[in-house]
């Protein structure tokens, strides 16, 4: 099935508007999946805790070893970190837009709020389904996850292993707004989701497909 476009979306009764979130409003939408789900959400957050806690442990380590006079580890692990929190925000979401790209989207915008520290990738009116959606969504931590063990495995027993040690837990913090927003595409079984951004209005829309149209699909 061909996917909808934006005005077949609001025009055509057989799919229903689920949400209208406007980009200021993004955490606290993103707080409520997070609340909502009980499955994606809570095996998300294993893994996210083991990433956390492991980098406590690797710095906590390199801290030890700086102690004693090998201060390698610790410098690669705070400069890891640095970049985490400044290049690596800029990769993550070049590489959403590099996904949209191939997903199809025509034109892609970056934006975001220094303040509240929220950045986004976005292709103005370019509906996504949930395969596609999914694909954007998790590009980034597919690619840093195989980067950085990768990085693991070529720089051990090297100070140098420490950057992706960092960069690894680090990253799993950026991914849960990703992971958040892809469980509204779970939430309807049987029945097609949809999304798209609206640049002009600074807003993205969520439509589900009626449960009336699925069932006359589903007979003929």
């Amino acid at each position: 099935m061909k996917t909808p476009s934006a005005d077949i979306l609001h025009e055509d009764s057989q799919y229903e508007l689920i949400a209208r979130v406007h980009h200021d409003q993004i955490r606290d939408f993103v707080v409520d999946q997070v609340v909502e789900d009980k499955k994606l959400v809570p095996t998300y957050m294993v893994y996210q805790s083991l990433m956390v806690f492991s980098g406590l442990f690797f710095l906590t380590r390199a801290v030890i070893l700086a102690w004693k006079g090998d201060a390698g580890a610790l410098t690669v692990a705070l400069l890891a970190l640095l970049f985490s929190f400044t290049l690596l925000v800029v990769i993550h979401e070049l590489l959403h837009g590099l996904a949209l790209m191939l997903a199809g989207a025509p034109r892609i915008r970056y934006g975001g709020s220094l303040r509240k520290f929220i950045f986004y990738a976005e292709a103005d009116r370019f509906v996504l389904g949930r395969p596609a959606f999914l694909f954007v969504a998790f590009t980034p931590l597919a690619v840093i996850q195989i980067v950085s063990v990768a990085g693991i495995l070529l720089w051990f027993p090297t100070p140098f292993v420490y950057f992706f040690l960092m960069l690894q837990s680090a990253h799993a913090l950026f991914c849960a707004g990703d992971l958040a927003l892809a469980t509204i595409f779970f939430k309807y079984p049987g029945r097609k989701v949809y999304t798209y951004d609206n640049r002009d209005e600074r807003c993205s829309y969520y439509f589900v497909e009626n449960e009336k149209a699925r069932e006359n699909l589903a007979k003929s």
